[in-house]
């Protein structure tokens, strides 16, 4: 199995790389220290898996996933990190991903996760498991209907909303009677949690989630 590291730490891209080399069927084609890297490698090298980082450097890894399996959908990516929050859960199985793995699992189970993605299947660790399963047996208010929304508060849900209509900050302050930096604080805290760069792609979430 062909695999790409995408990990902006190289300490951590060397432990995994060192790992794969004690394996006889697990192959690193490539190392990338970006999302831009990840998809330029992907794109040279197209390798069977890329195990991808979310917090990196420029692009991060839940809109490299998305890139990736829209270009390259046989590609698939199983998701390596130190965040246990539900929503990069979410985010990053909206986007295509098919595991996801915390950096502090075993050097066992990160194999047999690699193993099991690689091969068409989908796996997640035991805490996220155990957090998914009690997210999807809770009742779901309003705002949280759709997990990619699960850990909005309500205004910023509705802050959310009038990015979507295309409301500009001062007018979303005028509309909410608050200040302008109040307004740029909530969209900063919307887009960490949406795990997306910009206003214009969480717009792109909130149409697509109408669509459904």
């Amino acid at each position: 199995m062909r695999i790409v590291i995408a990990e902006d730490h190289p300490l951590f891209r060397s432990g995994v790389r060192n790992l794969l080399r004690t394996t006889d069927d697990l192959e690193v084609v490539g190392e990338a220290a970006s999302g831009e890297e990840a998809l330029a490698l992907v794109e040279q090298l197209q390798p069977d898996l890329v195990l991808m980082d979310i917090r990196m450097p420029g692009m991060n890894g839940i809109e490299a996933t998305r890139l990736i399996k829209e270009t390259h959908p046989a590609v698939e990516v199983l998701i390596l990190t130190m965040f246990r929050d539900d929503q990069s859960v979410f985010t990053a199985m909206r986007v295509g991903a098919k595991g996801y793995i915390l950096k502090d699992s075993d050097e066992e189970e990160l194999l047999q996760s690699i193993r099991m993605v690689g091969n068409g299947g989908a796996v997640f660790s035991s805490d996220i498991a155990g957090r998914m399963m009690h997210y999807f047996s809770q009742p779901q208010t309003v705002p949280a209907q759709d997990p990619a929304f699960a850990e909005l508060t309500k205004r910023e849900m509705a802050i959310l909303e009038r990015i979507a209509e295309g409301d500009s900050n001062a007018e979303i302050a005028a509309r909410l009677h608050i200040s302008s930096k109040t307004v740029a604080n909530y969209v900063s805290n919307i887009l960490n949690k949406l795990q997306v760069s910009d206003r214009h792609a969480a717009k792109r979430l909130v149409q697509k989630a109408r669509e459904e």
